[in-house]
């Protein structure tokens, strides 16, 4: 039933993101619904002003880890990345169920897409979930994390962020 779906979407606030407790040995880190809320902003933003489709922009991004309010945060030195994705796919497909047919065949071809990374929104939404994570590292960097243990994150995302102007904001604030 839909109620499954809003529980799932709200047990994301109580699910940490796990790198952040490995790297950081941090107890109370952000959320994955924290996460999701920064890259919602950013994604409406880099949509709106670069003219992507807004709306599948911002489906994708509530849609991108919405598992893991059951699976948790897998890190990929915890599971490879076939085993994660199976893991969600099967996941997900049970958060679906008990809604309109119709939607849960649009949210699950707007996860796919996202996963196979095969449509320029899904490009895009793949580097704001990098730059997000690089400008959260910057933040604990601030509140007084060391640099090497964060180091990681920022190398991570300079290596996965394509798109232009994420590219230069990144080089801007994590830099």
């Amino acid at each position: 039933m839909v109620d499954e779906l809003l529980s799932a979407a709200l047990n994301l606030k109580r699910v940490h993101r796990q790198g952040w407790v490995d790297r950081l040995s941090m107890e109370n880190p952000e959320s994955v619904a924290d996460h999701t809320f920064a890259m919602a902003i950013i994604g409406m933003l880099m949509a709106d002003s670069e003219g992507y489709d807004t709306k599948k922009t911002l489906k994708m991004i509530l849609l991108h880890d919405l598992a893991e309010s059951e699976t948790g945060d897998y890190t990929p030195d915890q599971i490879s990345k076939e085993e994660k994705l199976k893991l969600e796919e099967d996941t997900l497909a049970g958060l679906l169920k008990g809604i309109p047919r119709l939607l849960k065949e649009d949210y699950q071809r707007i996860w796919h897409e996202y996963t196979k990374g095969s449509s320029a929104e899904s490009k895009l939404v793949h580097d704001v979930d990098k730059f997000e994570m690089a400008i959260q590292a910057k933040m604990y960097e601030r509140d007084g994390f060391p640099k090497e243990k964060l180091q990681t994150f920022y190398d991570t995302a300079r290596q996965e962020i394509h798109h232009p102007k994420l590219k230069e904001l990144f080089t801007k604030m994590c830099e």
